[in-house]
């Protein structure tokens, strides 16, 4: 049993819908199906399947293509998702930088303390006198 020439109102193939149908589903840029791409040639899904198993393979290629190839929508997502990485990392930095100069300024204070109890000390067993100039 061949494949059936049957021609719709335009006088093109089903054969020729098909490959029309699938171009545009191409260009369109989502991932079709046979169901969509049947329904676009007006054509039965059973009739895809037992007559025009290369139309098929078509199919099958495109949407291995289309699985490997992110649409604008995942491109986007994958640009995000790297920009919050991004900012990840620079929040771990910038914490890093914090606790360092918070540690400087906690061992900066004490160190002034000490200097100021040193201070306090010798001027208390050195009785000075001012003396005026």
């Amino acid at each position: 049993m061949g494949k059936p020439t049957s021609t719709d109102h335009d006088g093109m193939s089903s054969s020729q819908r098909l490959h029309q149908a699938l171009i545009a589903m191409a260009e369109d840029g989502t991932v079709p199906t046979a169901s969509a791409l049947c329904e676009n040639a007006g054509i039965s899904r059973n009739a895809l399947y037992r007559y025009h198993p290369d139309v098929l393979h078509e199919l099958h290629k495109l949407q291995r293509q289309r699985h490997r190839e992110p649409g604008p929508a995942k491109r986007m997502l994958q640009q995000l998702r790297d920009d919050n990485d991004a900012l990840h990392l620079q929040v771990t930095q910038f914490a890093a930088l914090v606790d360092h100069y918070f540690a400087a300024w906690q061992e900066t204070s004490s160190l002034l303390k000490r200097r100021e109890n040193e201070l306090s000390d010798l001027r208390k067993t050195s009785k000075s006198k001012v003396v005026s100039i």
